[in-house]
């Protein structure tokens, strides 16, 4: 009996482990997010492109049947631009593999509205890095996926943001800490400007970096909060893996 009491004592003081994400509702000058928050340093965050024959994966359930049985995808999000036949627009690097090169120059599209930028997963954190910065002192990515445009730079709106603009979109996007501890994703629920969605991460998230990943096409994946949104085949995906 005492043995049974005192597995229990052990029980009750023992820390539980932490979800590898947490994700809530949030509103904002009317508009409506989901924002899911990573701790960078100890979640597996990655992105999925392709299968071990080359094809395409594009959906989130057939990431998770690529996943080791004792595996779980526990969140997901499309991550970034991609062309018809859905290789990425820009800088890519999936397992310390790059197969994209960067394109921090000014081109066409919302990608071209420069300063775009790359989202790099390394070692113990995670950072948001506006391309030609990234050109300039390039970063060891585990893991890396470029966009644009920029969201927030260095605590600033990007300079060409309107903010009566009407092109509103679903859009989704992502913003890291100074620290690269904090990767906090999010998706709007209703279409938004470009100046609203990045006052989001800026006043309300209070994050220095975020980077803009797409619109029309957004599409989350938190099991958590039971979302598995439908939709097109999807190039990129950033997944994290418990």
């Amino acid at each position: 009996m005492k043995a049974i009491l005192g597995l229990v004592a052990t029980l009750a003081i023992w820390p539980m482990a932490a979800a590898a994400v947490s994700c809530t509702d949030e509103t904002f000058e009317g508009n409506r997010y989901t924002v899911c928050e990573v701790d960078s340093a100890q979640s597996d965050i990655r992105l999925f492109l392709r299968d071990k024959t080359d094809r395409i994966l594009g959906h989130f359930d057939v990431v998770q049947q690529q996943l080791e049985e004792t595996q779980t995808l526990s969140f997901a999000m499309n991550g970034g631009m991609y062309h018809p036949d859905r290789r990425p627009v820009g800088y890519y690097v999936e397992d310390g593999t790059q197969s994209q090169k960067l394109y921090p120059n000014a081109g066409p599209g919302n990608f071209g509205l420069v300063p775009n930028g790359v989202f790099c997963v390394r070692d113990g954190r995670a950072d948001v890095i506006e391309a030609k910065a990234f050109e300039a002192q390039p970063k060891e990515c585990r893991f890396a996926t470029q966009s644009g445009p920029m969201l927030v730079i260095d605590g600033t709106l990007h300079p060409k943001f309107i903010a009566n603009s009407t092109s509103k979109f679903i859009r989704n996007g992502v913003g890291t800490s100074a620290d690269g501890r904090q990767t906090v994703f999010v998706k709007s629920e209703n279409g938004v400007n470009f100046h609203e969605f990045a006052r989001f991460f800026r006043d309300t998230l209070d994050l220095p970096q975020a980077l803009f990943l797409d619109g029309r096409v957004s599409r989350l994946y938190a099991p958590s909060i039971n979302r598995n949104d439908p939709g097109f085949w999807m190039g990129p995906i950033i997944g994290v893996v418990e």
